[in-house]
């Protein structure tokens, strides 16, 4: 299908392919022929709207409201751009101020913005309203178009590689950028105190959560952060366990653990407690079980050694 330019009236020069209709899902990844900004986006105002509406009989467009005085707008237009480009023609990128142009605002029904509105056919289909992140923009426009194939990995992907191939402060300073530009997406600040702890400064960490909301403060996700502070802060250090030589008693055995889920080596920490309570449940006031269960915590409920050791543990209970 042709997509059609309403600036010109003319086809544009790049051919969707493989392109859903609005409305329809379809998410496996397509190759797209690659396009320029020019070819996919367009600057809305009272002299086109009409072409763009037409246009909408082609191809989808994304209706993007902002106000150029808002720094949300901005974080949000950019990650449009970046994606109405990598979509390649999938749709059209539509962007109204609405400063600039109130009455197409009032027609279009915004209230406020950002606004994103997708239209085909001449209707709407769907929107949403703020600046979500990009993760969220590309999950919501995937529920529409097939993903790029070559999409590059979203910046919280970034974060989470950069975390797991132990590049702590690329990661660090990922998720700096992440709440600078989203500071009410408590999901960053939750990131950024993992990367901190990961960092060992977890007195800047404990303050990130404790500026959280009190929802998300007692979270699963930033209890499970302040698990993982606990445990650095109650770990002897890797000097001290290696001191303790060829010592087997249960306060060594504890005290090894502790130090590998203090380090992130959860599978091996786990596995140990999990000994030390089929060998000596009553160890510290039955300190392996209570620790276990932090781990969970710290984890989360859907972590595969969670949903493991979680069986485990019923298993020696019950």
């Amino acid at each position: 299908m042709s997509i059609i330019d309403p600036r010109t009236g003319n086809p544009l020069t790049a051919e969707p392919a493989n392109t859903a209709s609005a409305g329809e899902s379809a998410n496996a990844p397509t190759e797209r022929p690659s396009v320029t900004p020019e070819e996919v986006i367009i600057e809305l105002n009272a002299s086109n709207i009409q072409q763009v509406l037409e246009a909408s009989m082609q191809v989808p467009v994304l209706l993007g409201a902002y106000s150029p005085t808002d720094n949300t707008c901005s974080t949000l237009l950019a990650v449009l751009d970046k994606l109405a480009v990598e979509y390649a023609g999938a749709f059209l990128l539509a962007k109204l101020d609405i400063a600039a142009n109130p009455e197409i605002g009032g027609q279009l029904g915004v209230r406020s913005v950002p606004d994103v509105k997708l239209v085909s056919q001449g209707g709407l289909v769907d929107g949403f309203q703020g600046a979500l992140p990009e993760k969220e923009v590309r999950e919501w426009l995937n529920r529409y178009f097939p993903a790029p194939g070559d999409a590059p990995p979203s910046p919280e992907e970034q974060a989470e590689e950069a975390l797991n191939a132990g590049d702590i402060a690329a990661a660090r300073e990922i998720y700096q950028s992440l709440v600078s530009q989203y500071p009410e997406h408590y999901a960053y600040q939750v990131g950024l105190a993992r990367a901190l702890v990961a960092e060992k400064r977890g007195d800047d960490a404990r303050s990130v959560l404790d500026n959280l909301p009190p929802e998300e403060r007692d979270a699963a996700p930033a209890r499970g952060v302040r698990a993982s502070i606990e445990f650095s802060e109650q770990a002897l250090s890797s000097e001290e366990v290696a001191a303790l030589g060829d010592r087997h008693d249960s306060e060594a055995q504890y005290q090894r653990a502790l130090r590998q889920v203090a380090d992130g080596q959860y599978d091996a920490g786990l596995e140990a407690l999990l000994a030390l309570m089929k060998q000596d449940r009553a160890y510290n006031d039955d300190a392996a079980r209570k620790t276990l269960l932090q781990v969970f915590d710290a984890l989360g409920a859907d972590h595969p050694l969670t949903v493991t050791y979680r069986r485990k543990l019923f298993t020696l209970l019950y």
